[in-house]
């Protein structure tokens, strides 16, 4: 099982096009597309947030558990 989560991400180059007066109306609508997509894709990894923080806190408790607890070797120790 494995839960959305960006690891590395790199920006796309953006081509450059020169916009007439005709396309401003279109590009506008296109650029508020992308951003309310952009806000649902943020607004579901948020909910999914506690999630991934849940389970890789079981995990690290599992981990803990796991290993045997051990004094801490002090200086004195090695004399």
């Amino acid at each position: 099982p494995s839960l959305p989560a960006v690891l590395d991400h790199k920006l796309p180059q953006k081509p450059q096009v020169a916009a007439t007066m005709e396309d401003v109306p279109k590009l506008v609508k296109e650029e508020a597309s992308r951003r309310d997509e952009k806000y649902q894709q943020l607004a579901e990894a948020e909910k999914n947030k506690g999630k991934v923080l849940d389970r890789k806190f079981q995990e690290l408790l599992k981990k803990a558990k796991e290993e045997p607890i051990t004094k801490p070797l002090k200086d004195i120790d090695l004399d």
